[in-house]
């Protein structure tokens, strides 16, 4: 079974939950903190408000019901949809979202593996 890491990101007064595979735990991190640097530099309207990563952990048990574990790929599956409908098409917005869709290629290609390596 692979090992997975966790992120906890903070949005407002909500904790966010997302399992990662540990070689990609990082990326996630580093591009949160990247995005919530950045955001700010965006004009268009319809900016997405964006959790920040505050921990990553090798563990997690969650003790209460209304938290859920989001996977890595859905939760980056849903940052990429957010940023590709900002109407701005401007640095940084294509940088941001090439990021986004690196690591979103990456985890496709790992679940991928993962799921044939299970079968198999």
């Amino acid at each position: 079974m692979p090992k997975m890491r966790y992120v906890i990101l903070q949005q407002h007064q909500e904790l966010l939950f997302v399992e990662m595979p540990e070689e990609y735990a990082y990326q996630l991190s580093a591009l949160n903190l990247r995005l919530n640097k950045e955001i700010d530099k965006l004009t268009a309207e319809n900016v997405p408000d964006l959790p920040l990563a505050v921990a990553e952990c090798d563990s997690l048990e969650l003790l209460r019901e209304q938290y859920v574990l989001q996977s890595g790929l859905e939760y980056i599956n849903v940052l990429e949809q957010a940023f590709a409908g900002i109407k701005e098409q401007n640095y940084p917005l294509i940088s941001l979202l090439t990021e986004i869709r690196a690591l979103q290629a990456q985890l496709e290609q790992w679940y991928e593996e993962d799921e044939e390596a299970a079968i198999h």
